[in-house]
């Protein structure tokens, strides 16, 4: 079911990447690896540039194409869903990558494509 539209995304980007950057240090990740809490931060500072840059209503800059902006997000889910694997992250470190990699995917497949009028 398709239903998250240009518009619902670009309200969720700004308030994902500000959590991707505080939550890090809400839950205390790092504790099995400190790159649990900064890969979360950079990806939250790169998810609010990304989102000032990206063309739709809510960016400033607006020089990133939406479908590209997909792309990152997906490549971005993808990556969270991996990355307690690749780094050895157990416990709240590797819970925390894995939902919010599951939850992107999941934005990411339940876009709803423009129609072109």
């Amino acid at each position: 079911m398709k239903f998250v539209t240009k518009r619902i995304h670009a309200f969720l980007d700004y308030p994902v990447a500000i959590a991707l950057i505080a939550l890090p240090f809400l839950f205390g990740l790092g504790q099995t690896n400190n790159l649990a809490l900064w890969i979360s931060v950079l990806t939250g500072i790169a998810a609010f540039i990304l989102t000032v840059l990206t063309d739709h209503h809510l960016g400033i800059i607006k020089i990133v194409s939406y479908k590209l902006h997909l792309t990152v997000d997906f490549i971005v889910g993808l990556t969270f869903v991996l990355v307690p694997f690749l780094l050895s992250f157990k416990g709240i470190d590797a819970y925390y990558y894995w939902i919010n990699g599951v939850t992107v995917l999941l934005v990411v497949s339940a876009h709803k494509p423009q129609t072109s009028i």
